[in-house]
């Protein structure tokens, strides 16, 4: 399965009537991309990519992996045919500063990482957000944004949260063309991605 003629930007649009993390992906005229459910009280991260809100047909599947030496990582699935697409791996201890993920190919080569872009943003909203009445409405005005790019620094997506009162909206954008399979393997990894940073704060 490869998500084909995406008409950039993405919407990531986190629901809040469920307890859930579930959310939809939308391209820029609306129309469905895919809708995306973590399931609840699991151990480990265990995420659901169907084809819309119906969830009449699943697409991939997301899987956390063991923990080694403070690094996590995230197996996607091609649900169609079962086989491996690719693997979304946390570096842990360059994460604490900023976030940084590498994106791996079946094959388990890396392919792309992912930086966020500056990580004083996520350092003042956890300064700011303890401000009583003030940190309700850092979501406006303090928001991270994430690259993409190739060994080469080359950069293919950029991903931003929008603004937004409790953060539930974000937006992706292809800087660059990009082939079929990789994108599909990207689009994947950024979502694995927004729902550990939303976990993380």
């Amino acid at each position: 399965m490869i998500l084909q003629n995406l008409n950039y930007p993405l919407d990531f649009k986190f629901k809040i009537t469920t307890l859930s993390s579930d959310f939809n992906i939308t391209d820029k005229n609306g129309n469905y991309v895919a809708y995306v459910r973590q399931k609840m009280f699991k151990l480990k991260e265990d995420v659901i990519i169907f084809n819309d809100e119906t969830r009449t047909r699943e697409l991939f599947r997301i899987q956390a992996n063991q923990w080694i030496d403070f690094n996590a990582s995230y197996s996607m699935t091609d649900l169609e045919n079962g086989k491996n697409f690719g693997t979304l791996a946390r570096k842990g201890m360059r994460s604490l500063w900023k976030s940084h993920y590498d994106v791996l190919d079946e094959n388990n080569a890396l392919k792309y990482q992912i930086s966020e872009d500056n990580a004083w943003v996520k350092i003042l909203d956890g300064f700011i957000g303890e401000i009583p009445i003030v940190g309700m409405f850092t979501g406006y005005f303090l928001n991270p944004s994430y690259t993409v790019k190739d060994s080469a620094g080359k950069e293919y997506f950029r991903l931003k949260k929008m603004p937004s009162l409790i953060g539930r909206r974000f937006q992706l954008d292809r800087l660059i063309d990009i082939d079929d399979k990789d994108e599909s393997l990207v689009v994947l990894s950024l979502l694995m991605m927004v729902l550990l940073e939303r976990e993380r704060g």
